[in-house]
């Protein structure tokens, strides 16, 4: 590979490289003032820069152009699932769950404790609170799994029943859960790309009665949380989670979603649907070096032509609307990954508190990112490491 191949190759990774029409590309330029435009012309490409002009032969910015097809053209392919090892992911599942859930909390270190009765060690808790949302049992039915997790040595101890349940009302253990979601996924970080945002919510067993103006009659209805998070396109991972009421506005959970993946992920591409539409959503995706493909509303005003983020995307969405919604469908992976997660763990918390309810919503999550690393391992031949 020669250099500037290898110019082109961190271009097309970094640079926002578009097509204009046909076979014309539109690619930045490195030094942030204007662009080139790239024609490719079968064995003849043409750029407009001042090396191919020179030179005639291949600049960075065809390179750049070429990468930027194959990768489109390698995307567009239908996947075609490996029977044999999704089979062998399925019925090894429970095993490499056990495993991997036994790891990631041992990474969790022990808070000191200074007075006071000696305390239940704190991965196992985890491991045993999580293991409890995973097989879906009582409390009391699930006490069977905690003397098996105990008699392979995933456990230094098989705790009552009620310290199980007692445990997942525990406020602190909210800030870990989330941090054992993010932590879970970091596997797949070389995998996934694109990502989606979009919020879901779990049924509770508590009611909150409410007056209905339309009919002038007051009901009961069933309260529920709210989860709000982003997955990774390809393999339906949960790279951010956060959970939050059931009135609470979906919109403001988007930035902090995608600073948290961010942190870990290369971010290219974020799909949301209208509910997170907002400059400061967009800019918050620019920021990271991504695009936002969220739609506008039909009631949305043309902005000014000050080279925002907004008017880009504007302008992108109004005048390349195919292109727009060939990026923006993929947040329909979001709607998987929350059907994946409620087909196997259900769409219900049994938790009566407020804390409990969030953290049994967090374990459901960190259950759905567990079952997809045991699947990544057959398919993709990773191994996880915590």
């Amino acid at each position: 590979m020669n250099p500037r191949e290898q110019r082109g190759l961190e271009l097309a990774e970094r640079a926002k490289i578009h097509r204009e029409g046909g076979d014309v590309w539109a690619v930045p330029s490195q030094s942030g003032r204007g662009r080139y435009w790239v024609r490719l012309n079968g064995s003849k490409p043409f750029c407009t820069c001042p090396d191919h002009e020179i030179r005639a032969e291949k600049c960075k910015h065809i390179f750049a152009v070429e990468h930027t097809v194959e990768k489109e053209a390698e995307s567009e392919k239908p996947r075609v699932r490996s029977w044999p090892s999704y089979n062998a992911a399925q019925t090894s599942e429970k095993a490499k769950f056990v495993a991997l859930l036994s790891d990631i909390c041992k990474s969790v270190p022990e808070p000191a404790q200074t007075n006071g009765r000696p305390r239940l060690p704190l991965s196992d808790m985890l491991f045993c609170v999580t293991l409890k949302v995973y097989v879906g049992f009582s409390s009391r039915r699930f006490a069977t799994d905690l003397k098996a997790a105990h008699a392979k040595g995933l456990v230094s101890k098989a705790p009552h029943f009620n310290s199980v349940s007692n445990y997942l009302a525990k406020p602190e253990l909210t800030g870990t859960l989330k941090h054992l979601v993010t932590l879970s996924s970091l596997p797949l970080k070389a995998v996934e790309t694109s990502f989606a945002v979009d919020s879901s919510s779990f049924s509770t067993c508590r009611f909150v009665r409410w007056f209905n103006k339309k009919y002038g009659r007051e009901t009961d209805n069933r309260t529920w949380v709210k989860a709000h998070l982003m997955c990774g396109v390809q393999t339906k991972v949960v790279t951010a989670i956060d959970i939050s009421g059931w009135a609470a506005n979906d919109t403001t959970y988007f930035a902090p979603l995608v600073q948290t993946t961010a942190e870990h992920f290369p971010v290219k591409e974020v799909s949301a649907d209208k509910a997170y539409l907002s400059q400061k959503n967009l800019r918050a995706v620019e920021s990271v070096g991504g695009t936002a493909f969220v739609p506008f509303k039909s009631n949305t005003l043309p902005p000014a032509e000050d080279g925002s983020a907004w008017a880009q995307m504007y302008h992108y969405f109004t005048y390349n609307r195919e292109k727009f919604l060939e990026h923006y469908h993929q947040r329909s992976n979001v709607e998987s990954a929350y059907s994946m997660l409620k087909a196997k763990f259900g769409d219900s918390v049994r938790s009566k508190s407020d804390t409990g309810q969030i953290n049994e919503a967090l374990c459901k999550v960190l259950c759905h990112n567990l079952c997809v690393l045991v699947q990544a391992m057959h398919e993709l031949g990773i191994e996880p490491a915590f």
